[in-house]
């Protein structure tokens, strides 16, 4: 399997983290140490220390989404290590996805959850155990939400923009799914509108006997979704 990433996305944002974070530290230290070193300045410490502790939840927030480990991607080239070259996978191309898989037969939009905890599809609902951790946490972690509603619109937006492509032969099958990358995420799941999994159940999704599509098609758009992720 090949894999085509945006590192200098990655890298932006994880700088964007540790500039976030220190700053945040550093205002709320100058919120603290300002009263003592100037009197009448109470009210200006405290604009400061909302100040601070909102940009260091910011970076927190940021550290988590592409600073913290096990990253996304990783967990997935994990799985898939060993498919064949014709497999590639895209690592946040400028798409509404951050992970796209394309395959001889099809492409695969990956919405990932990368939050451990218990969550729960059930009677078209999406539902989240919330723990004591977690609570304290959620502020600077990224959201449950509805990760196959968000699947299928991003599986529709990128279907439209592959129909674009000129000179397809015929059309590309675009599939959605929702794939939980972190190792203590636990499922329950009753009839979800797209498949959902842990990402060590994924490899066995992508199903290489299905027919394939021209090789024409794969060429343009392996090319499409390259020139997106650079």
């Amino acid at each position: 399997m090949k894999q085509v990433i945006d590192r200098n996305r990655i890298n932006k944002y994880a700088l964007l983290a540790n500039l976030a974070s220190i700053g945040g530290l550093l205002i709320l230290l100058a919120s603290v140490m300002l009263p003592v070193f100037v009197e009448g300045t109470s009210a200006l410490a405290a604009i400061l220390m909302v100040l601070g502790l909102g940009v260091a939840m910011v970076g927190i927030y940021y550290a988590n989404r592409w600073v913290r480990k096990p990253r996304p991607e990783d967990r997935l080239e994990k799985v898939l290590k060993g498919l064949s070259e014709k497999y590639v996978i895209f690592h946040y191309p400028h798409l509404p996805s951050d992970h796209i898989l394309l395959t001889p037969a099809s492409v695969i939009v990956i919405e990932t959850v990368n939050i451990d905890g218990d969550y729960m599809y059930k009677d078209g609902k999406w539902k989240e155990s919330m723990t004591i951790g977690r609570a304290i946490r959620y502020i600077v972690e990224e959201h449950l939400g509805d990760p196959s509603r968000a699947a299928k619109e991003s599986a529709q937006n990128i279907q439209a923009q592959l129909n674009q492509i000129e000179g397809l032969t015929g059309n590309i099958p675009v599939k959605p799914v929702v794939v939980f990358t972190h190792p203590l995420a636990r499922l329950e799941l009753v009839n979800p509108p797209v498949p959902v999994m842990k990402v060590e159940k994924f490899r066995k999704h992508v199903d290489a006997g299905t027919v394939k599509m021209p090789q024409e098609d794969y060429d343009k758009v392996a090319a499409f979704l390259e020139a997106k992720t650079k």
